[in-house]
């Protein structure tokens, strides 16, 4: 008997401490959801209901990724599995909530390779078939220098022996996107190289005054399509040009952005405008930036309502850090700064350690911030100032950072409810949606399992929060983004999608 009893009270005392480590465990994973993006927020009944629905989507498509993990795509490359994304409710989902802004996105890479290819059926272009290819309009035959023939565009497709096979094969030129990925891009030396050649191609075609700012526009179009509300642009602002060879300055530029905004605005009063990010190379001498400075100071004093920032672009690695730049950048932090820093895998190098000169220098946001995870006082730093940090998911899995984006550093920076603003960086060169793919892709493949409807909307939120807006007009822009949210979870029928 006694035996008995003593048996008893030992599974009594182990049940004791089961139910004590599993209160404890509960406790352990419920605040760690607090802490994250979102973790804090109350859904009402009609939010629960969306969140509902999207969970239970959410959970088929990673339940069945997790018990087959081969058939996993977003482990894979995105050129892989990006038409396979529009066939997910989740994504069906994301296109249709309002998403608020993009604050981090390259002008001459929104739209995709089909819109350059009917710039091609322009009169009076003229093309150079060099790697990369160059394109240029012009009355007479160009002055710059082609490694073989300036040859009018009309010509050569008339030409042609197939004209359908022919511009196949010319819209190759305005994608990175290719059938085997892995084997074209093994590097990120290979990539950027592609990359940097995608900009040299389309330049001679949209710099031409009379497409820039109908480019814009349509760009600007692309973006409502998606229901994003608000743009910050970066632009190296270039200088547009006549058919007669003549060639405007940088204020010419911006003059035509604020012209193509205005215009949206008035045709779409919805959509709250855009602004210019001026955003030169950093592969530059100290005399360059002085003048690159100077021409933000410019755009700022006669374009107030236009401009929001500066910033300094191109790969970092292979670009002069800021470093080289604080004596100049230390007096001039009245232009407002959107660095990009630490765009890198490096650790301990001049490249991650922007991040270090970006905080210093009082960046407002900071672009890309990939290699933040690695230094814990700076992401003290960034906490305390609360600098936005624009996260740009597809931008770094296609050009080589990251392969699997479950190893983004993105769920760090989610997990601890950083300042975090979803963008889309050059989404028309890898034939991305303006913002939905990277929404899609950073819910399903990079946040938590349990990340929900919640998360979704603090992004959302967040890219306004943290916007150049103006007090009073942020307080428009939330109220406006609630409006929008409140008919997204009214008219919300889980059986639509």
């Amino acid at each position: 008997m006694r035996s008995i009893l003593a048996i008893i009270s030992i599974l009594f005392i182990y049940a004791k401490c089961d139910d004590k480590y599993n209160e404890k465990r509960k406790q352990l994973v419920e605040l760690e959801l607090r802490m994250a993006l979102g973790g804090n927020t109350t859904l009402n009944d009609k939010e629960n209901i969306v969140n509902n629905c999207l969970m239970q989507h959410k959970f088929n498509e990673l339940d069945y990724g997790f018990d087959n993990p081969e058939h996993y795509n977003l482990s894979h490359h995105f050129f892989n599995y990006k038409k396979q994304i529009q066939t997910s409710k989740v994504y069906k989902i994301i296109k249709s909530m309002p998403k608020g802004a993009v604050l981090h996105v390259h002008d001459m890479a929104i739209i995709g390779p089909d819109y350059f290819l009917n710039l091609t059926y322009m009169d009076h272009l003229y093309v150079c078939f060099e790697k990369p290819i160059r394109f240029w309009f012009s009355y007479n035959v160009p002055n710059s220098t082609c490694d073989g023939d300036w040859k009018l565009m009309k010509n050569v497709r008339k030409a042609a022996a197939n004209v359908t096979q022919f511009d196949a094969d010319l819209r190759k030129h305005f994608s990175m996107v290719c059938d085997n990925p892995d084997v074209v891009y093994p590097s990120i030396k290979e990539t950027w190289t592609t990359f940097m050649g995608y900009f040299t191609t389309v330049y001679g075609l949209i710099s031409f005054r009379p497409n820039w700012e109908k480019y814009f526009y349509d760009a600007l179009k692309l973006f409502r399509d998606d229901n994003v509300m608000y743009v910050e642009v970066r632009s190296i602002l270039p200088n547009l040009y006549e058919l007669d060879g003549t060639i405007y300055d940088k204020r010419i530029t911006a003059k035509a952005y604020k012209k193509a905004i205005n215009k949206f605005v008035r045709d779409y009063p919805d959509f709250l405008g855009a602004k210019l990010i001026f955003a030169p190379s950093r592969k530059v001498d100290t005399t360059v930036l002085d003048s690159d400075i100077q021409t933000a100071r410019q755009i700022k004093k006669d374009m107030p309502d236009l401009y929001a920032g500066f910033d300094l672009v191109g790969q970092e690695d292979l670009g002069n850090p800021l470093i080289e730049f604080v004596p100049q950048l230390l007096q001039a932090k009245d232009l407002d700064f959107f660095f990009h820093a630490g765009e890198t895998n490096w650790y301990g190098t001049l490249t991650d350690e922007n991040l270090v000169d970006a905080v210093l220098l009082g960046a407002k946001r900071i672009g890309h911030a990939y290699a933040l995870a690695k230094h814990p006082a700076l992401i003290r730093e960034v906490i305390e100032k609360d600098i936005g940090i624009e996260v740009n998911v597809l931008s770094n899995a296609v050009l080589s950072l990251v392969k699997d984006v479950r190893n983004h550093p993105l769920n760090i920076f989610l997990s601890l409810n950083l300042p975090v603003v979803l963008s889309s960086d050059d989404p028309g060169a890898w034939e991305a949606d303006p913002l939905s793919d990277d929404f899609y892709v950073a819910f399903v493949g990079v946040a938590s399992r349990l990340s929900d409807l919640r998360m979704l909307k603090g992004l959302a939120l967040n890219s306004l929060k943290y916007s150049a807006l103006a007090p009073e007009r942020k307080v428009r822009a939330i109220h406006d983004f609630n409006t929008k949210w409140n008919d997204f979870v009214n008219n919300f029928d889980c059986k639509s999608y």
